[in-house]
């Protein structure tokens, strides 16, 4: 049975933690880059005086019609306008995703057509379909597939026009069926066309945007042939915005799931069947000889769901296909096990199998991005990931985790994973799995405290050259962040990710060497050690030379903006408590003085903050120890915390002056 969480923590992101995951954000995105085209000078259509969007969409015309078995049939028809060469690289492949087993896609011809007035189009022969990437060395799930088109001779000022037509018939879910639609907003479609035709006989909710109401509404046919067909037709002047104010949710929303309850006994039903539990196939013997296996050293249940978690999450390789892409679908455990790869669908499924074995009953927990969904029209499409919750009565605990990263120490989730509401996927009783309401929200804590550790040991030459060792010792979500990089990248790419992160800490720099400790060592800290070199970091031949502390800068939220007339304040945000300690050691060269800063000391309820400088012969050392303790800051204490964020301000902009006698002369010969 599902117990309730008994703690509540709050925690804060780490220091520079939205820094870096930018930064690998970017890293990564630029890896997947598509290639520098050759520039071709600029046309009449695009001058260079004038600010475009790569592209103008003149018509997206989307329809869809669904059956009252559920099947249904998408049409979307696409006339574009290019721009420039930006827009000639976006609509150089059109790609479009789709399951074969109860899907299908044909892209009737496309075409193109100058400026100049000719015309071209592309052959059949430019459209290929592929296994997903996410899934060229899994067998199992090749029949999730894009299907592209390959569009030659495309360049700024053409006039692209395509459709596109995807059937699905016999959905695992069916005869359920629903849509999510959201209307363009950015300026980028001038005119936008949408038609819904959903069968009369069937019970539909539709959430309609009280800002885009329809502007037909028909019903044609009777008995069981009735249709209920709407439409909407939207213009809007090319290049305009509104603000960025996209609607949190859809503005259309179709479903044909009665409530959540509902939905959650039908994905329950598909993805996991009743055949398919351990229990009940004849892979049982199979299954308990494994869990066995994996728990044969493990005292307590506690210690047997981690034997479990550490197998399926660093020993079944993670296909990340997004969720509901094999349509829910569960494989069975014993086939799981002999391919040692799953979905994150199908890591719970094995879970799930062999934490039966203890007599544990986790649970299939979803996720999405949007805060709320619990009042929103019940359908699966909100959700973007699924998760694990397993009660032990032992300690009256509920643990949340997320296999799918096969780095994340147990019992650790991602920050944006943290406080948020999880919808629960399960049968009633009596029919074995635990139902009780379906909505639940994941504790927004860590299983550890957060701590980061910095150590810079550097030496600085008589040539000016800064060469360092940076050692980071790491817990918490920097730790997980962290550890997913340097585990999903190639150890070839490991220089550019140290690189990243140097430079997120205010390092300049060539890092010429990179190690860490080892991922799946999930019970300990991860660490990362990395040299750096910086030719001409100082000039001696200024007098004097300044230089600061070669140390991470603390990253401290800024007070909240000053709030609209009649709004009250915010508070200021902490985040996750966490302790930051930083060292610096920094060799001189003989003939050097220096002189140090004055070390800081500020405590306050909320955090604290001590920093200390001292030189000593030819070694000049730093540290700063910085302590959030709160995660928030009650607004009316605002002036209290300008004040402590100023002291650490301050005392980061300090530097040290060094000073060094020039070699001396040699005595002119006689």
């Amino acid at each position: 049975m599902r117990l309730p969480p008994s703690i509540h923590s709050h925690l804060r992101a780490l220091v520079f933690s939205c820094l870096l995951a930018h930064v690998l954000f970017s890293f990564t995105q630029a890896q997947e880059a598509p290639p520098k085209l050759t520039k071709r000078p600029p046309t009449k259509a695009s001058p260079l005086n004038e600010p475009q969007n790569p592209y103008q969409i003149e018509l997206l015309e989307t329809s869809y019609r669904f059956e009252a078995n559920g099947d249904s049939r998408k049409e979307v028809h696409t006339r574009v306008h290019i721009n420039n060469e930006l827009g000639v690289r976006q609509f150089a492949r059109l790609n479009f995703d789709y399951n074969r087993s109860f899907q299908s896609v044909e892209i009737p011809p496309v075409h193109i057509s100058h400026p100049s007035g000719g015309t071209v189009d592309i052959l059949p022969s430019a459209i290929t379909d592929n296994p997903n990437p996410a899934v060229i060395n899994a067998p199992a799930y090749q029949d999730v597939r894009v299907k592209s088109v390959r569009i030659l001779g495309l360049e700024p000022g053409d006039l692209l026009e395509y459709r596109v037509v995807t059937a699905t018939s016999h959905h695992p879910l069916a005869p359920d069926f629903w849509l999510d639609h959201s209307f363009d907003r950015s300026g980028i479609a001038t005119q936008e066309i949408f038609e819904l035709d959903l069968p009369a006989s069937r019970q539909v909710q539709i959430h309609i945007n009280p800002t885009t109401p329809a502007t037909s509404t028909e019903k044609s046919g009777t008995g069981d042939a009735a249709r209920m067909v709407h439409r909407w037709q939207r213009m809007v002047a090319p290049d305009t915005r509104d603000n960025g104010a996209q609607p949190k949710t859809p503005d259309v929303i179709v479903t044909t799931f009665s409530d959540w309850d509902s939905l959650s006994i039908r994905l329950a039903e598909s993805f996991r069947p009743l055949q398919s539990r351990s229990g009940e196939t004849g892979t049982a013997l199979e299954i308990l000889e494994r869990a066995k296996t994996l728990a044969e050293n493990a005292k307590t249940p506690k210690q047997k769901v981690e034997a479990v978690y550490d197998f399926v999450s660093q020993k079944i390789t993670t296909v990340d296909l997004p969720l509901g892409s094999t349509g829910f679908v569960g494989r069975p455990p014993r086939e799981i096990l002999g391919s040692l790869y799953a979905t994150a669908e199908d890591k719970y499924v094995l879970f799930a199998s062999l934490t039966e074995v203890f007599g544990l009953a986790p649970g299939a927990e979803f996720v999405g991005p949007r805060k709320n969904i619990i009042d929103e029209l019940p359908r699966p499409s909100p959700f973007d990931h699924l998760l694990i919750g397993i009660a032990l009565v032992e300690d009256n605990s509920i643990y949340w985790l997320d296999p799918s990263l096969e780095v994340a120490p147990f019992n650790m989730l991602p920050s944006s994973r943290r406080g948020v509401q999880e919808f629960f996927v399960a049968r009633k009783p009596p029919v074995t799995d635990v139902f009780a309401e379906p909505w639940d929200t994941i504790p927004d804590k860590l299983p550890f405290p957060a701590s980061q550790n910095v150590s810079v040991d550097a030496w600085l030459g008589a040539d000016g050259k800064l060469t360092a060792k940076v050692h980071y010792s790491l817990r918490g979500d920097n730790e997980l962040l962290l550890r997913v990089a340097f585990h999903q990248s190639p150890k070839d790419k490991w220089k550019d990710l140290a690189q990243l992160l140097s430079i997120s800490d205010g390092f300049r720099g060539q890092v010429t060497s990179v190690t860490t400790s080892d991922p799946y060592a999930t019970k300990v800290p991860f660490t990362v050690d990395y040299e750096i070199t910086q030719p001409k970091f100082v000039d001696w031949s200024k007098k004097p030379v300044r230089i600061p502390a070669l140390l991470p800068q603390l990253g401290l939220p800024d007070p909240p903006a000053k709030p609209a007339l009649g709004a009250a304040t915010p508070p200021i945000e902490l985040g996750t408590p966490l302790e930051v300690e930083t060292n610096m050691s920094l060799h001189l060269p003989p003939r050097t003085t220096v002189s140090v800063p004055t070390g800081t000391s500020v405590h306050r309820d909320y955090a604290t903050f001590a920093s200390q400088y001292s030189a000593k012969d030819l070694t000049v050392t730093a540290s700063r120890h910085i302590n959030f303790l709160l995660r928030q800051i009650p607004a009316e204490r605002f002036a209290d915390y300008n004040a402590f964020l100023r002291a650490v301000q301050n005392d980061q902009a300090q530097d040290f002056t060094l000073d060094r006698e020039s070699s001396p002369t040699p005595a002119a010969k006689p």
